[in-house]
């Protein structure tokens, strides 16, 4: 595994790990007051430090957003949720300008939750020999969960970024955390990922 321990101290190797954003986009961190246990605030301050430290050491950053061509390439299913009615303003699926700026991020445009299903994300980490991958992002519950799932049958090393992403629910959150994460990977903070990558 690309995580290691040296004297003590767990290391990510710049080279063979990605860190991958999941869903940061005006009309996802948009929702503010409706997001827990962190706010939107917290989550894009502590996402846009690890893109920068990503980038700074070379290492590869994706950006995934979710969008749609006309409604007709979302998922479907029958479900016992009510479906979903809303319109989407303009601008809804477009990053946030905190994440703009960095210019060698790979864009993912996803229809579903999961970022690897009908992308290039594997295809694009494998290519550059990447077997670890930095999980952060919105909702902690649906988009960072299933493509964390996505990952672990595609049988990638995973670290979850706790401090760096959130849920619609404290309770979804922190169930996804304790729950799935610690069978998949390892969770960590910003502060420790940051100083993990070599």
């Amino acid at each position: 595994m690309t995580n290691v321990k040296t004297a003590g101290t767990e290391v990510l190797d710049a080279e063979k790990t990605a860190l991958v954003v999941i869903d940061l986009q005006n009309g996802i961190v948009g929702l503010g007051g409706q997001l827990a246990p962190n706010s939107a605030q917290q989550v894009v301050g502590q996402a846009s430090r690890l893109v920068e430290a990503f980038t700074n050491k070379g290492a590869f950053v994706v950006l995934v957003r979710v969008s749609t061509l006309d409604g007709k390439d979302w998922l479907h299913p029958k479900t016992d949720a009510a479906p979903h009615a809303m319109q989407w303003p303009e601008g809804w699926d477009n990053l946030i300008p905190e994440l703009e700026g960095f210019l060698n991020a790979h864009v993912v445009t996803k229809r579903q939750w999961g970022a690897f299903f009908g992308t290039d994300l594997d295809l694009q980490l494998r290519r550059r020999g990447i077997d670890t991958i930095v999980l952060c992002g919105i909702s902690t519950s649906i988009g960072v969960d299933t493509t964390a799932t996505e990952a672990f049958q595609h049988g990638y090393h995973q670290v979850f970024v706790e401090d760096a992403m959130t849920a619609t629910a404290k309770e979804e959150h922190e169930y996804v955390v304790k729950t799935k994460f610690p069978r998949m990977g390892k969770i960590r903070t910003t502060e420790e990922v940051v100083s993990m990558l070599k």
